[in-house]
Parts: C-alpha cells; sequence; structure tokens
C-alpha cells in the first residue's frame, strides 16, 4: 500500500509540474507581430569611353529611356515603407559633364530629377548622393509610379581633349535599399 501511495504522490507532483510549465497560448501574437525586410538591388548602369564622348557631335552626347517596372509592381508598391535611392559617378575623362537621371511616369511625365555636374579628371572624379523616398523624404508616389529611367549626359568641356588616365570614360550606377512590409 505505501507503494502505492508513493507512486500516486509522484505522479501528482509531475502532473503540477507540468501544468506550470505551460504557458496559456496567445494568438493575438500574430496582430502585434511586425516584419519589415530590406531589400536591396541594382537599379541603373552606364558607361560611356571618352573616345565616344569626343566623338558625338552635339554637347548632348548621351539620352536614353529605360524601361523600369519594378516600382510599380504590386508586390513592392502596396508594401514599401521608405528606401534610399544611391547614385555613384565617376569621372575619369578630360570632359566636364553634366548628367540628369529622370523618374518618368507611363505618360511621359517627369516626377522626380536628379542633376549631376561632374568636373573633369585628373584626378578620377567620384560623387555619391544618396536620395530618400518616404518618411522625411521625397514622396513614394514617385517610385510607385515610376516606368521608365531616362538618362541625359552633356559634355561642357571641349571634343578634343584625352584624359592621361588609361581607359577614360565617365560610369552612371544607382541602386536602391528599401523597406517593405511583409504583413
Amino acid at each position: 500500500m505505501g507503494r502505492k501511495i508513493g507512486f500516486l504522490i509522484y505522479v501528482l507532483v509531475m502532473m503540477a509540474t507540468l501544468q506550470s510549465c505551460v504557458e496559456e497560448l496567445d494568438f493575438d501574437q500574430f496582430d502585434e507581430l511586425q516584419i519589415e525586410p530590406e531589400i536591396e538591388g541594382s537599379i541603373l548602369y552606364v558607361e560611356a569611353p571618352e573616345d565616344i564622348i569626343n566623338r558625338a557631335i552635339a554637347s548632348n552626347f548621351y539620352t536614353q529611356d529605360f524601361n523600369f517596372d519594378g516600382f510599380s509592381d504590386a508586390f513592392f508598391a502596396d508594401r514599401v515603407i521608405d528606401g534610399v535611392v544611391t547614385y555613384l559617378i565617376e569621372n575619369t575623362t578630360s570632359k566636364d559633364l553634366n548628367i540628369s537621371v529622370d523618374f518618368v511616369d507611363e505618360a511621359g511625365n517627369v516626377l522626380d530629377v536628379e542633376f549631376f555636374n561632374i568636373p573633369p579628371a585628373p584626378p578620377m572624379q567620384q560623387v555619391l548622393r544618396e536620395i530618400p523616398y518616404g518618411g522625411t523624404g521625397r514622396s513614394l508616389d514617385i517610385l510607385i509610379n515610376t516606368s521608365a529611367i531616362r538618362v541625359s549626359a552633356e559634355n561642357n568641356g571641349d571634343t578634343t581633349s584625352v584624359s592621361d588616365i588609361p581607359d577614360a570614360k565617365v560610369t552612371i550606377k544607382s541602386s536602391g535599399k528599401f523597406r517593405l512590409s511583409v504583413k
């Protein structure tokens, strides 16, 4: 009989221990959950060698519209919270350059313009600029309504000089880093 009572006490203690370790489930935690991953990607890459710039008849040696629907995609447009578009322009040419990057909507209207005046090399000229969108930055509607990116480059210098830097060229790069709300 003593063994039965001991066994019964042991079972009761074990059940009390298990009961004290179990927490009541809170199914409302999902409502409090915030999932905001950051995505980053390249947007634009353009380069023009100095000899092409020297061959151009007009001072505006480059204009190109690039179809870009990445911002208007429903997954991005419905979830974007804020972000930064980063431009990096490198000039190893002997040319003083004006470069503009325009965000354009489907109707051809310019939504946003970023203008750069790049001095000639040497030394190599590099411009880094970050443009915030959303929050305290520019409107997210600019990005969401963008369907093309227009790049224009103008030579303010001559068409005969040649840089001492080998493989002289101007390079325009841009990338974006954005925070999205998944939930």
